[in-house]
């Protein structure tokens, strides 16, 4: 097996045609580079190169040979260059806090790029309410998440130490069971809050948007059941057992495909953000996830 440099002088040689610009090319002397050549020649038992007046020139054994060294050069190169990468990849754990559905959050795009950017990294999705999602980034159990909350505002109680990206805006619906239209008394807040509705914990953005509109005007609203899953919610509305929040999207498929009445004028708007502890921006794997986040948000990719 010959070693590099000596496949590196017979390439050049061959390239330049002379030992001198050759062993110039190389930074070698010209004695090492002669030396270099009639090492490989007797070791191969081939003649590689014959002279003539303008300098040298491959022989028929040393034309079969040049592409084949020419080759094995090319791919050190390219293992030296894919080791030089790995330690620019980031490798790791990364964790994910998710709300709501995946394609709403477009988390299949989202790990299809940060696999393809960070093939060395892992990820561990961990499903749970923007509250949830919030308070566990505070405490160092997820790395990033998913957050909902008024546009603007992000995890506003905990900005001193949290940053978010802002990804998208909608609005919140009032949704009720078909039939309920004219009850919904034409979107006042005080007949609505008398009607009954699913809720859910205090951790969830449909208690905090409730909370914000209905606070200020003195109303609560009367529960009937709690639960802390969208589509539980829906599945309680659709049979009839009271008023429920649902996004812009969600709310008009249910009035068109399953005749769910839809408070007029209505509107709680909402943001959707990307949290992580400011602390740790320039962490690799972090800003790994922000930057394909970025493109995935902002090429529309689903």
């Amino acid at each position: 097996m010959q070693d590099l440099q000596t496949l590196r002088a017979f390439v050049a040689v061959a390239r330049e045609g002379s030992v001198s610009r050759a062993a110039e090319r190389l930074h070698l002397t010209q004695p090492a580079v002669s030396l270099k050549l009639k090492q490989l020649q007797q070791s191969l038992g081939l003649t590689l190169f014959r002279r003539r007046p303008q300098g040298l020139a491959l022989t028929a054994d040393g034309q079969a040979l040049l592409p084949k060294a020419e080759e094995a050069l090319s791919a050190c190169q390219a293992f030296d260059l894919a080791a030089g990468a790995l330690h620019e990849t980031p490798r790791g754990r990364l964790r994910i806090g998710t709300i709501v559905d995946p394609e709403f959050i477009r988390l299949g795009a989202f790990l299809h790029h940060l696999v393809e950017r960070a093939p060395q990294l892992e990820t561990e999705l961990q499903h749970g309410m923007s509250g949830n999602v919030r308070d566990r980034i505070l405490r160092d159990e997820l790395d990033v998440g998913f957050f909902l909350a008024p546009p603007g505002e992000g995890p506003a109680e905990a900005g001193d130490v949290l940053d978010y990206l802002e990804l998208t805006r909608f609005d919140y619906h009032v949704v009720a069971p078909p039939g309920w239209g004219s009850r919904l008394g034409g979107g006042d807040w005080a007949r609505l809050a008398e009607l009954p509705w699913i809720v859910t914990p205090g951790e969830s953005v449909h208690h905090r948007l409730l909370e914000r509109e209905l606070a200020p005007r003195g109303l609560a609203v009367r529960p009937v059941a709690r639960v802390d899953q969208e589509a539980c919610m829906l599945d309680m509305v659709r049979t009839g057992v009271g008023l429920s929040l649902a996004r812009d999207a969600l709310a008009m498929a249910e009035r068109q495909e399953r005749g769910l009445a839809v408070a007029e004028g209505v509107r709680l708007p909402c943001a959707l953000s990307f949290l992580w502890r400011r602390d740790r921006r320039d962490e690799p794997v972090i800003a790994a996830a922000l930057a394909v986040l970025d493109r995935v948000w902002s090429l529309g990719e689903r």
